[in-house]
């Protein structure tokens, strides 16, 4: 191949004739310096060699960019490169890998905890529940809307506990500030912040196993820090629960709401053992009264099939069919009743029970079997606890008829002790309280 010495006209009036693919324009002066030109694209500086018996080529750059000599220059050191025994071609890789790791570095210094905590939501969606992700969602409003109820007074919504991080770089997010947070947020609602601070580190944590974030990470995930843990302390434990003699005010003063999806939803809370929001779930579908069972939607293991034991039936047969939703309202936008605190609260000071609240309705269930030495087994499953032992795990299937007559057992026995006369054979409504 014929070479000649690199001039600017020479260069700029190099042309691809129109019927080759590519045409080039070798240099005399610089081993392996070309100008390759194609009929559709702008020439450019390439240099070609030999590297273990194969041939090498590789861009340069534009004749607009690079002048001649530094053209020469470039050729030169590539040639060096091959004549001691390096790939220039693995060089240029390593050199754009750095570069992309300088851009992404730079990219996760600026990111801010919000746009990081948006994604995060997003990417673990698929493995949450609905009611955890709304959790994310709650911890981190702005606050400030208009709302009647649950804003003590005051008319607007506040902040969620992890809405003030939200603003700081990602990088930013260390030990002594999440120290602070955690210490200014546990003087209002301390239980708030506890689980926002067990969400704060599982989203610290996933950050620090993305690539694009682990640059700007600390070594150790600064939500989990001794001061963190004192500032927030521990939850205290809970007792609240009804006693076997409470049993007919409560029943007497719950029938007694106006409305009565609400009554249906408070007694079927403590007649099923199961938690406030999987019974606020429940599906006219996923009723079966062929086999008498219901799905609850169970946040531990997915879903859970429990008895439709017969007072149960009666109180859920006798809503109104108004949607997809067993316990349905009008007034509410999802068309779903909300969780009646208020209502239940009421109830309770009408009955003169204290501090009774929706989950003690649960932990009430799980008491009162304590009365008919119900195998403990049996208990957990109704309420979708994981099983405790490895026989329960491994060795133990119970069909729902089995589960069957140890609730029905439960539910005749709490009826009988509020001095509910309740006949299973009776037409919907037929049940009365005796004095």
């Amino acid at each position: 191949m014929a070479k000649i010495v690199f001039t600017a006209g020479r260069v700029s009036g190099f042309k691809c004739p129109a019927d080759k693919a590519q045409a080039f324009l070798w240099d005399v002066t610089a081993p392996g310096l070309a100008l390759r030109a194609t009929p559709a694209g702008k020439p450019a500086y390439v240099f070609q060699s030999r590297y273990q018996g194969k041939d090498v080529r590789l861009t340069i750059g534009n004749p607009d960019a690079w002048s001649i000599e530094q053209a020469r220059t470039k050729a030169r050191e590539l040639q060096r490169l091959i004549d001691d025994g390096q790939d220039p071609r693995d060089l240029k890789r390593d050199a754009l890998a750095g570069q992309a790791e300088k851009t992404a570095a730079a990219a996760a210094h600026a990111v801010t905890v919000g746009e990081v905590w948006a994604a995060y939501r997003e990417a673990r969606r698929p493995h949450w529940g609905e009611r955890h992700y709304q959790d994310h969602e709650t911890m981190s409003k702005a606050g400030g809307e208009f709302a009647k109820r649950g804003t003590r007074g005051r008319g607007v919504t506040i902040a969620g506990p992890i809405y003030s991080l939200l603003a700081l770089p990602l990088r930013a997010i260390d030990a002594p500030k999440i120290e602070a947070w955690a210490a200014r947020e546990a003087m209002t609602r301390p239980t708030r912040a506890r689980l926002a601070w067990r969400c704060l580190k599982a989203f610290l944590g996933w950050c620090a196993e993305q690539p694009e974030y682990a640059p700007v990470m600390p070594s150790v995930n600064p939500a989990k820090t001794k001061r963190t843990r004192e500032a927030l302390g521990k939850a205290k434990v809970k007792q609240d629960a009804l006693m076997r003699e409470q049993l007919t005010v409560w029943f007497d003063a719950v029938q007694k709401i106006s409305n009565p999806v609400i009554a249906a939803y408070l007694q079927a809370l403590l007649l099923t053992g199961a938690r406030p929001g999987e019974v606020l779930a429940l599906r006219w579908d996923e009723i079966n009264t062929k086999w008498r069972g219901l799905t609850i939607r169970d946040k531990v293991e997915g879903e859970r099939v429990i008895p439709l034991t017969p007072y149960v039936s009666r109180l859920l047969h006798a809503l109104p069919r108004r949607n997809e939703w067993v316990f349905s309202s009008l007034t509410a936008t999802a068309g779903v009743l909300t969780i009646p605190r208020n209502q239940h609260n009421e109830a309770c000071a009408v009955a003169g029970i204290d501090g009774l609240t929706l989950h003690g309705l649960r932990r009430s269930f799980k008491s009162l079997t304590e009365w008919l030495e119900i195998p403990a087994g049996v208990v957990a499953q109704l309420m979708g606890h994981k099983p405790s032992a490895t026989a329960e795990k491994h060795y133990t299937v119970r069909p729902l008829d089995l589960l069957r007559v140890h609730h029905e057992k439960i539910e005749a026995w709490i009826l009988e002790q509020a001095g509910i006369v309740f006949d299973a054979k009776a037409a919907p409504g037929a049940l009365r309280v005796v004095a």
